[in-house]
């Protein structure tokens, strides 16, 4: 399975709208300009996923958040832990510099989580015209390899992943991080087919 390069130019497009929206959100909630980008997606199937993620440190923050809906699956914000408590730093106003995270620390990047994590499953919806339901986001911090083993327990069915390697840019420079979109087959497929282009009338 795998998506044309149209297909995947037409969700680039939406997903850079989602997370313009997602900025403006985060923009207003630590009250300073972030501006979200998007510039590398590519479709991978699940068991090489640790081979496209590049973390420069052992552990992983993640902010997960199941879906359902037309769409089912897994959506995930990860960021190495210097890029999460530098990223959390902005709502506190203190320096960004790479700090333990206390638990209000966590709770504001679990809400960064959700705003984006639901921006980017949001304009696939908006593409399908269709609701999509979210579960209540979790946080952990991990190493990379439990993370990945999690998302391999309980499934036969082949998986996909989605993943959008972005950049957040503030006033103080920019951190890097992935948001990931995991489905099953049936969904991948229902996304596909709603990704290709309008037929053109001959009326």
């Amino acid at each position: 399975m795998h998506l044309s390069s149209e297909q995947m130019d037409t969700l680039t497009e939406m997903v850079n709208i989602g997370f313009g929206r997602a900025a403006a959100s985060l923009s207003a909630l630590v009250r300073q300009r972030i501006v979200l980008r998007a510039p590398e997606i590519a479709l991978y199937p699940l068991e090489d996923l640790p081979h496209q993620l590049n973390f420069l440190s052992p552990e992983v923050t993640s902010v997960h958040q199941i879906f359902s809906g037309a769409l089912n699956g897994d959506a995930i914000l990860l960021l190495d832990y210097d890029s999460a408590s530098i990223l959390v730093n902005l709502l506190t106003g203190e320096p960004p510099i790479p700090r333990p995270l206390t638990s209000s620390n966590r709770e504001a990047l679990t809400e960064i989580g959700n705003i984006l994590l639901n921006a980017f499953v949001g304009t696939l919806g908006n593409l399908l015209k269709v609701k999509i339901f979210f579960a209540v986001p979790r946080l952990n911090i991990e190493a990379v390899h439990e993370m990945l083993q999690t998302l391999n327990i309980g499934g036969n069915e082949i998986r996909y992943t989605l993943v959008v390697k972005t950049y957040f840019e503030t006033s103080d420079g920019s951190v890097s991080g992935y948001v990931v979109m995991i489905m099953g087959l049936e969904s991948l497929e229902r996304l596909s087919a709603a990704l290709n282009p309008a037929p053109e009338s001959t009326g």
